[in-house]
């Protein structure tokens, strides 16, 4: 395996016009060594190039290692003692912003759609409320951009032209 890294670290490196190819740190080979590969050669392949392109110093070794590119660093982490998720429980800059609590489940899709759009609805209000309706600092607690939280306040007409 590390002689593989190596082989696609260093094509990497040439496709990318780096003068030189420093390799892979102690800390970075170990990972990749630990790593379990359910994949076969082509996710090696992909982990090295894509851990090769976002390293920005050609002088130094590589250190990061990304294995999975659609992993959220939003995404709950699970439970260290049964590897589940508690309900309701959120790792992201959001999650200091007070939820809504859940409902009954939804028996329709009609039913599903009206309790999502409520528990949003209730998360903006939570979230602008501790914000002091700052919508800018409230845009940042949800991690949206501005724009997104506008477009979303004014769907659930909570604008303050909407709300009158």
């Amino acid at each position: 395996m590390p002689l593989l890294a190596d082989f696609f670290g260093r094509r990497m490196a040439v496709e990318l016009d780096w003068p030189s190819w420093a390799g892979f740190s102690p800390r970075a080979l170990a990972a990749l060594e630990a790593y379990p590969w359910p994949g076969n050669v082509r996710e090696l392949r992909n982990v090295v190039e894509r851990a090769v392109y976002r390293w920005e110093d050609a002088e130094r070794p590589v250190d990061a290692i990304q294995f999975d590119p659609f992993h959220s660093p939003w995404a709950p982490a699970p439970d260290a003692a049964s590897g589940a998720q508690p309900y309701g429980e959120r790792s992201s800059p959001a999650a200091a912003v007070p939820t809504a609590e859940p409902a009954a489940p939804p028996q329709s899709a009609a039913d599903f759609r009206a309790a999502v759009a409520e528990y949003e609805r209730t998360l903006l209000q939570n979230a602008l409320a501790a914000n002091r309706y700052n919508q800018r600092a409230t845009a940042s607690a949800l991690n949206l951009s501005y724009d997104q939280l506008r477009h979303a306040l004014k769907r659930h007409k909570l604008m303050e032209a909407d709300a009158a």
